[in-house]
């Protein structure tokens, strides 16, 4: 490893790999010097200076003048057990005053010899032997960079690329990292294809000893709210604030909207001309229903809004602590409140947080005759 080869393989981790100059240098002045010790000379008062500009290699053995020599010291923990205190400067690396004297008279104590021990075939021999923990280091290196890079990512949309697939997730490629996409968290019924970009939300960013590990969904529901504001220029700059969103995916999502300003209309801005901008998400979740709702801080008048398409409700608050709601409902409108398989009433009870009891006068009456 000469040094023109070194300083080629410096700057190629550094760029490729987007890891600072200064880290992968003392993963390898490291390295090199657990190589020297287990190919030339078991002590431990070396060092290795490696020149960041020519790629020089040099190994110093050092020598710190004493007046006397340490070799450590015992203590007695709280538990009665006898502890071994290292040194402060490790036994190899100290020289007592009156030998170092022999060799720089005027030395003092506290100061240094240092001398230059690099073996002729050193570049060889230490290359093979650093390669394995050189690596690793990067390799460490790299996942604190990706960790950094998609740590404020998590609950974000990204646009990735489907690299593989196996029988229980999809991987999507994100740069410089792929992401597990479990088939669990697919929209149901859809069909990708490998090589195709996709878009995901990013559901976790965590540092495993196995490297990073980024989990991704299209089933959550702030894939809608993340759809909404790349799709909606008025969501994303705050002229619309998307209060909420309860989504069974694949079927119905309950979005929640209200307008800051008074001259827009929420509601028709999400749709957008011709229906275009809502359009452009249902396309997105593969056909899945959106409903948008108008919010309102009146609870009463959300849960009416919420459960659209049924008309005519009469909503009471039972217990506001509890957040219950009683709504009553006539004949025609029961069945729209409810929705198939109680959908509707589901949605609209995860997007107002009240639980919502439906019922017809008639059943009102009826119970009310009972008691």
């Amino acid at each position: 490893m000469n040094s023109k080869e070194f300083l080629k393989a410096l700057d190629f981790i550094v760029e490729e790999k987007n890891i600072s100059k200064e880290v992968v240098l003392d993963a390898m002045r490291s390295a090199l010097q657990t190589a020297y010790k287990k190919n030339f000379d078991s002590k431990t008062n070396v060092r290795v200076d490696i020149n960041p500009d020519t790629g020089d290699i040099k190994v110093i053995s050092y020598l710190v003048v004493v007046d006397k020599i340490d070799e450590g010291s015992e203590k007695i923990d709280e538990e009665g057990n006898t502890i071994k205190v290292e040194p402060e400067i490790n036994i190899d690396a100290q020289i007592l005053l009156e030998d170092a004297q022999k060799i720089v008279p005027d030395i003092k104590v506290g100061e240094t010899i240092e001398k230059e021990v690099t073996p002729s075939n050193f570049g060889r021999v230490a290359a093979g032997t650093a390669k394995q923990v050189v690596m690793q280091k990067i390799r460490e290196a790299e996942k604190s960079s990706i960790i950094s890079e998609f740590e404020d990512k998590q609950d974000e949309m990204m646009v990735g690329t489907l690299a593989m697939e196996d029988a229980r997730n999809y991987y999507v490629d994100l740069g410089r990292t792929r992401a597990i996409l479990s088939k669990n968290d697919m929209i149901p019924g859809e069909v990708v294809k490998m090589g195709s970009s996709i878009k995901v939300y990013i559901t976790k960013v965590e540092s495993t000893p196995k490297g990073p590990l980024i989990l991704v969904s299209r089933k959550h529901y702030g894939f809608v709210k993340r759809l909404f504001e790349s799709e909606i220029p008025e969501v994303n700059d705050g002229t619309i604030i998307l209060y909420g969103v309860a989504r069974e995916a694949g079927v119905r999502s309950k979005v929640a909207v209200y307008s800051t300003d008074n001259n827009i209309d929420a509601i028709g801005s999400c749709i957008g001309a011709k229906g275009n901008r809502i359009a452009n998400i249902l396309k997105e979740l593969n056909g899945e229903k959106i409903d948008l709702v108008e919010y309102n801080d009146d609870p009463v008048e959300f849960i009416k809004n919420s459960l659209s398409p049924a008309k005519d409700l009469i909503v009471s608050i039972t217990d506001e602590k509890k957040k219950e709601a009683l709504v009553i409902a006539n004949d025609e409108n029961l069945s729209l409140a409810i929705g198939k398989k109680g959908l509707n009433i589901k949605l609209a009870s995860r997007l107002t947080k009240y639980k919502i009891e439906i019922k017809t006068m008639a059943q009102i009456n009826e119970e009310g005759n009972n008691n």
